[in-house]
């Protein structure tokens, strides 16, 4: 009884799988020629390459699925993209039962499960575009798709996702061993590979054999130096959520009846924007709030430039805003809470995608803290820096040359004594722009 009951369980598996075979075949049949699947484990909101590779695609005549997790809105002219097709993904949890492997195995089983069903469930593409890393498990799980399909896998090396959870872990850890070892194995499997720097091309082939096309970033079209009346129409957006952004009505007015924000005012007659008299210099810096960005080297660069005033260097008051979500953002929230600053104020909010550029392009200097956790990639927010117009403060890491030079079209420092005195260094120069 035992041994008929396995074969007849043995012959429905059998059925089942057929049935999906030839459901498969169906599908293929009916074309999808030329389509790509973007794919990143990952917010497609906070993922802007791969809506910049979507978009670029879409504007070509490729159909498009865009597929990972929609935590975060995308910008909306990929929302509006009638050639590409959002495919949402859950982002699953963490079972919080038993030990922390057990915990991470579970986890990615079931991501790879969902991720293939996901998959197979789509129209069929001609090419599979992924995003590495997160690679564990979709590189696997997008070569199984491809196998079936019959399609080509790009992987679009950004970092690699073992050196990231060594910060967490240590090098020395399993599981990062492990993951490490699987990235290696598994993307050697890739029919086609970019990745972000030529230092990064030159490591896929001598540790990988992979052989990788250097495609750099370069910033989206709206990157750009924001007019003075976008400004004061996004300063006073952001003034009834952020104090730094409201007026500070002891700072003497042109015109008493203009609607004012801390940086810029307006003559309701006229219409006419100015800059507000006394305004602070605007820092920005954006972050996903993760293990390989130490802001405690800006919160005490900033404590620097707070005592260079009280010592009477004359500088300009400082609006700092750090941008960005991430596992880390209470803990700084903590320390900026801690600080005490009379010239100095730090907000942290999150910014709709189509605030962000506006805000890069009224700022007076970028701060970026980005170090690689592998030494092979490049800050984008540096990028959509540049492409703002706005002078950049980078912290030093290997293969940052590529991206900046030091004094020619940016400013790299290794620790907050060397970024304090380039802040005073550029504020100065700032303040003696406005008052001239």
């Amino acid at each position: 009884m035992a041994a008929g009951g396995a074969a007849l369980a043995a012959l429905a598996a059998l059925g089942a799988l057929a049935a999906l075979w030839l459901w498969l075949r169906r599908r293929r049949a009916l074309g999808g020629a030329g389509r790509v699947c973007v794919a990143v484990l990952g917010d497609l909101g906070r993922s802007p390459r791969m809506q910049y590779h979507a978009l670029s695609l879409a504007r070509h005549g490729r159909g498009v699925t865009l597929l990972g997790y929609l935590q975060t809105k995308p910008r909306s002219d990929v929302l509006d993209n009638e050639n590409i097709r959002i495919v949402p993904i859950s982002d699953l949890k963490t079972l919080q039962v038993g030990p922390k492997i057990f915990q991470y195995v579970v986890k990615v089983i079931a991501q790879a499960m969902q991720l293939l069903y996901t998959m197979l469930k789509m129209d069929q593409p001609s090419y599979v575009l992924l995003q590495n890393p997160p690679g564990l498990p979709s590189i696997a799980v997008a070569w199984v798709a491809c196998l079936v399909w019959r399609s080509k896998l790009i992987i679009d090396w950004h970092n690699y996702g073992y050196t990231i959870m060594s910060l967490i872990h240590g090098r020395n850890h399993l599981l990062v061993q492990i993951a490490k070892w699987y990235e290696k194995l598994f993307g050697r499997l890739s029919d086609y590979n970019f990745c972000v720097t030529n230092a990064m091309k030159e490591d896929l082939w001598e540790k990988c054999n992979i052989r990788a096309v250097t495609l750099y970033d370069k910033p989206a079209s709206y990157f750009k130096e924001t007019p003075l009346e976008l400004q004061h129409q996004l300063y006073m957006k952001l003034a009834k959520v952020y104090e730094p952004f409201k007026a500070q009505y002891a700072t003497e007015s042109v015109n008493s009846s203009a609607e004012r924000s801390a940086f810029t005012e307006m003559d309701h007659k006229s219409g006419c924007v100015i800059k507000t008299r006394g305004q602070p210099a605007l820092l920005i810096s954006s972050t996903s709030w993760t293990e390989d960005e130490d802001f405690s080297v800006l919160l005490k660069a900033l404590e620097d430039y707070e005592q260079y005033i009280n010592e009477g260097v004359k500088l300009p008051s400082l609006v700092c805003v750090i941008t960005g979500k991430g596992p880390l953002k209470e803990y700084y929230n903590q320390l900026i809470d801690k600080l005490h600053f009379k010239h100095i104020q730090i907000c942290t909010p999150w910014l709709e995608a189509e605030d962000y550029p506006l805000l890069l392009g009224s700022a007076d200097l970028g701060v970026c803290l980005h170090k690689s956790s592998s030494g092979l990639d490049l800050p984008m927010k540096v990028v959509d820096m540049f492409g703002c117009c706005l002078p950049v403060c980078a912290i030093h890491f290997e293969c940052l040359h590529e991206l900046v030079k030091h004094n020619e079209n940016g400013l790299i420092f290794r620790d907050s004594n060397e970024l304090a005195e380039q802040l005073k260094k550029k504020s100065s120069g700032i303040q003696a722009a406005a008052l001239g």
